[in-house]
């Protein structure tokens, strides 16, 4: 029972962060957490910990738990790992892809657009993300897959901090670009597209100033 309620504090933290619920920065009080899933501290505690160890909580002795705050340093080193890792990857997915996993990446496409027509950018950003990550996925790689995973994650940080137009969130025009590449497992164009999809990503950002506000914990946990 302990490491479900675990599970599910750690899910629910993690897609509030990546559909910037809670901006980073916002603290998270073990006291209020526990009250919002009824739970103790220790259990709250330990869904905290399990978020510090993939860098979306920062642990600070004697204070408490934040959302991390990226520095402009690792969000270049992020989004600089992320260029070399990804397009290599996306050449690999589009030598194995299925059409199973391309249905998979239209559909993640697809609610992409829907969650952009109802202006959620948050979720639209989850999604981005999550698509990226299924290309890794696609990919057979699950080493770099899990890297990917992390650093995929750690951008969602970096954009709701630096974000100064909403080519912040992966385009649309981007992804089915990559999606077609992909679906004529043409590897060659996929990694150029994922080259240059990451790099737009990038230049969409203004890594000079710091724009968030924390968020209330309860509004933001609680449907």
């Amino acid at each position: 029972m302990k490491e479900t309620s675990v599970q599910t504090i750690v899910a629910n933290l993690e897609l509030a962060i990546h559909e910037h619920r809670l901006a980073p920065g916002s603290k998270l009080s073990e006291d209020e957490v526990g009250e919002i899933f009824g739970v103790s501290r220790t259990v709250v505690r330990a869904a905290l910990q399990r978020l510090s160890h993939t860098h979306l909580v920062e642990l600070k002795r004697n204070i408490g738990a934040f959302v991390a705050q990226p520095s402009i340093r690792e969000a270049r080193e992020v989004f600089e790992a992320r260029a070399l890792l990804e397009p290599r990857t996306a050449r690999s997915a589009a030598e194995r892809i299925t059409p199973a996993d391309l249905a998979l990446l239209r559909s993640h496409l697809d609610q992409e657009e829907e969650a952009m027509a109802q202006q959620s950018t948050g979720r639209a950003l989850h999604l981005s993300g999550r698509f990226h990550i299924e290309i890794a996925r696609i990919a057979d790689q699950n080493t770099i897959a899990e890297f990917i995973a992390q650093l995929v994650a750690r951008s969602s940080l970096v954009i709701a901090l630096y974000w100064q137009r909403r080519g912040a969130l992966c385009d649309r025009h981007g992804h089915e670009a990559l999606l077609r590449a992909l679906a004529r497992q043409d590897g060659a164009l996929a990694e150029e597209l994922m080259k240059q999809h990451l790099l737009d990503l990038m230049t969409s950002l203004d890594l000079r100033n710091r724009a968030s506000a924390p968020t209330s914990l309860r509004e933001a946990l609680l449907p």
